[in-house]
């Protein structure tokens, strides 16, 4: 029997506390920083973002979020085979912060591990679960998530704070006779492993007092990355994508692309062709939301009727290290009881 994994649903949250630019852009005068802020409003298209309550932890975010796809899909936490979760800000060190999500779900029956190559996360946490599912018959319900902590990870006096939103979004794949998951294609090039990231708490550099007096224990950025770096990245693996699953371009209803630059977007789209009403965004109001981004982006598009059955959906990420990784798959009848 034929194993195609077919998105079933999806779903997302965002928490309650908003951040504007204009409250950013006030802190940052007294620091004597607002113009660095301006630039990146300016040139990302973030307006807000939205910050988890203090307490809570990266699987806090994702358990709304997976609840809702579970919902939709008509499929209870202890029909979960596998969970999947997406993300560079995770619960600890070690254990899988997928662990902790199966025991708060309480998806009993499920197996869990944890995706860590930043924004390209989730593309490559569909790849990996379509793939699964293709292979062994054991597996029905899959849940792939994406979270975002990452302010929480942050200097509240670094600039770059201005990027990072929380959220999560999660989506339930399961396998079918039809066309869903087409393929993907993958790049990454480490010798940007040091631009950036955090450089202690791990085994090259162990936390400690001296780290984090430094600041070593924060995420920061130490180098800029090329400019055309998510450019020349994200057309070629739309490229490849296109080439692999033997599809035209012009035949893609949605792209979605990794939501921290507006204006790449924009770039990307005119050198492939593709309207930019092809390339949902986000950012503008929810902020840059890293790992999440994504499916995030995704569940909007599917509630906004942007993307419904039978249309063909390209997932494009890429993040620090540097990785980037897309998917295609096409939408089947199974996700259009979501949009009913």
């Amino acid at each position: 029997m034929v194993r195609i994994a077919n998105l079933i649903s999806t779903g997302r949250y965002i928490p309650a506390q908003r951040v504007t630019n204009e409250e950013l852009q006030a802190h940052f005068a007294a620091l004597g920083c607002s113009e660095r802020i301006a630039k990146l409003a300016a040139s990302t298209g973030i307006r807000q973002r939205w910050y988890a309550p203090d307490d809570w932890a990266t699987s806090d975010l994702i358990l709304p979020a997976a609840r809702q796809a579970l919902e939709r899909a008509g499929r209870r936490p202890e029909e979960v085979d596998l969970i999947i979760v997406g993300t560079d800000s995770p619960d600890y060190l070690t254990p899988a912060t997928a662990t902790v999500v199966q025991a708060k779900l309480g998806a009993w029956r499920a197996g869990t591990f944890d995706i860590g190559c930043a924004c390209a996360s989730f593309p490559t946490a569909v790849a990996a679960a379509a793939g699964l599912l293709a292979t062994n018959p054991g597996l029905r319900t899959i849940l792939v998530t994406g979270a975002y902590l990452m302010h929480r990870l942050a200097d509240p006096d670094d600039p770059l704070i201005f990027l990072y939103g929380d959220g999560a979004g999660a989506a339930v794949l399961e396998p079918g006779a039809e066309a869903g998951f087409l393929g993907s294609a993958f790049r990454a090039d480490g010798r940007y492993s040091q631009h950036w990231g955090i450089y202690a708490g791990g085994t090259a550099e162990p936390a400690s007092a001296a780290a984090v007096r430094a600041g070593r224990t924060r995420v920061r950025l130490h180098e800029r990355y090329p400019p055309e770096i998510n450019f020349e990245g994200w057309t070629a693996l739309v490229r490849a994508l296109a080439a692999q699953c033997d599809f035209g371009i012009h035949e893609v209803a949605q792209a979605l692309f990794t939501q921290i630059n507006r204006q790449t977007i924009r770039d990307v789209c005119e050198a492939l062709g593709l309207p930019l009403t092809r390339a949902h965004t986000v950012m503008d109001k929810w902020g840059y939301t890293g790992s999440a981004c994504l499916p995030m982006a995704l569940d909007d598009a599917i509630e906004q009727g942007l993307i419904g059955a039978g249309d063909l959906l390209v997932l494009i990420g890429s993040g620090v290290g540097y990785n980037m990784a897309g998917a295609a798959l096409r939408l089947t009848d199974r996700l259009a009881q979501q949009i009913l």
